[in-house]
């Protein structure tokens, strides 16, 4: 059942034969609920049908029915009881009628003799008995035909054989559907689905090594459509991914290649009797570029980050904390500051309306403490490896954006574009980093769904991290 065909065939013939159902209900409830109005109307449509028919002869008299009307003298014979009629003169005298029982038109009182047009009931051997007057005009005379018959011959009629007549021809009608609608919607669905066919088996066909095939839409239908775009669309940046990846990879090999090169030959110096300093700074070079490439790996998976309300003022503290001993060998001093609403700064606390110092108010951002720290630690080492002896490196927090900042040489407009890549190093940093930093923060802050973006200052640059 979990084929569209199936399903859509399925509803189709619960359709027809609700549909079906309804009608004969709908037909039964109508007659039943409005039987003596449609009762009077047979009996009229029966009298008028026989009016019409009456002949008459060079005189001017009623002398019969025409042979059309003959067919019907069998059901006055053999139902007397039940249907019955007669014709009157205008002075009540009756000159045509049909073999009934003396006691039938007996029965039907004075409301049958008032000789006018319209309806007329009586009751006739403990049954309801409905009637109807018609008037003929012949040679300048008037003629009062009259037709008769009882409520169970009315319902032998529509319930004993109109309702089974109809029964059988909503059945034939329903079989009739089923077959030609239903064989229609079959080849309809699956010329329908024959392009999904094709869509699916284009989707299969989509590997590593074909990862640039996309899925054509011309003969999908309009309703699919929006579907393959967007798994069109998620190939697409599958397929930035895997391109970055592989950039990504080779970039790597590259950076640690020289690296084990030059240990290879510290090695060899080694063994000429060197010390093994140089050596331990390559180790020490390529551990780093390996913890960085963890790092960024771990950062590029969302599913990695566990977000909770975080005090972005706390974790610029734990950051600068942790930064303290490598700031002093660079005679660097660092700084926290909160930034009001007016554009006033202060470092921890903010004074009051009498004078007296307050605890600044605390910035709360969602966010993982971990990768937050990881953001601000990176940020605040790059601005450290290029500020100057005795400047300062500041952290500025505001309800919505958070920046660092330093005092150094800042980058050229050039830079500036290449400065979030990959393995890109700036020209006045003093340490042999991996130059994974700023790409590691990059990740961080789209994980978050905030924006890092850097901001040329004089002196110096200012990385901000913003709140989307």
């Amino acid at each position: 059942m979990n084929s569209l065909t199936a399903k859509v065939l399925v509803a189709y013939l619960v359709g027809v034969v609700l549909t079906v159902a309804t009608l004969v209900l709908v037909f039964d409830g109508v007659t039943r609920w409005r039987g003596t109005l449609y009762f009077d109307e047979d009996i009229s449509e029966f009298a008028e049908e026989l009016s019409e028919k009456l002949v008459f002869d060079a005189t001017g008299m009623p002398v019969g029915f025409n042979s059309d009307a003959r067919q019907y003298d069998w059901m006055y014979v053999k139902l007397k009881d039940d249907l019955a009629y007669r014709l009157l003169d205008a002075s009540g005298r009756v000159v045509l009628a049909s073999p009934a029982s003396e006691d039938f038109w007996a029965a039907s009182g004075p409301g049958a003799q008032r000789l006018k047009q319209g309806n007329f009931s009586f009751e006739y051997a403990g049954q309801p008995m409905r009637g109807a007057t018609e008037v003929v005009r012949h040679g300048g005379r008037a003629w009062y035909f009259q037709q008769a018959g009882s409520a169970r011959l009315f319902e032998l009629f529509h319930v004993e054989f109109a309702m089974p007549f109809m029964s059988k021809g909503m059945g034939l009608f329903a079989t009739t559907l089923l077959l030609v609608f239903g064989v229609c919607a079959y080849l309809t669905l699956r010329r329908v689905l024959k392009p999904l066919h094709e869509v699916s088996a284009s989707a299969a066909a989509i590997s590593p090594r074909s990862v640039h095939g996309r899925l054509q839409v011309d003969r999908v239908p309009t309703e699919i459509v929006p579907l393959v775009e967007s798994f069109n669309r998620a190939l697409d940046r599958l397929e930035r991914g895997y391109r970055v990846q592989q950039e990504f990879l080779a970039t790597a090999a590259h950076e640690l290649k020289t690296p084990l090169a030059l240990i290879r030959a510290q090695v060899e110096l080694m063994a000429e009797g060197k010390g093994p300093d140089l050596l331990l700074q390559d180790v020490e070079h390529m551990t780093r570029q390996v913890q960085q490439l963890l790092l960024l790996a771990e950062a590029s998976e969302t599913q990695n980050y566990v977000f909770a309300p975080t005090d972005l003022e706390a974790a610029a503290g734990e950051a600068v904390e942790y930064l303290t001993r490598m700031a002093t060998a660079r005679e660097v001093a660092l700084d926290v500051v909160m930034v009001g609403k007016n554009g006033s700064t202060g470092s921890d606390e903010a004074e009051g309306a009498d004078g007296s110092l307050e605890p600044s108010s605390s910035v709360t951002w969602d966010a993982d403490r971990g990768a937050l720290f990881t953001l601000l630690k990176n940020l605040l080492e790059n601005a450290i490896q290029h500020a100057p002896a005795g400047s300062l490196v500041s952290v500025e927090i505001d309800a919505d954006r958070f920046s660092v900042r330093d005092r150094g040489p800042g980058v050229t407009p050039h830079q500036l574009s290449r400065i979030f890549g990959r393995f890109w190093r700036g020209a006045h940093r003093r340490d042999h980093g991996a130059g994974l930093g700023l790409a590691i923060c990059q990740e961080i802050a789209e994980a978050h769904g905030w924006t890092l973006s850097a901001q040329p200052e004089d002196p110096g640059l200012r990385m901000v991290v913003k709140k989307a």
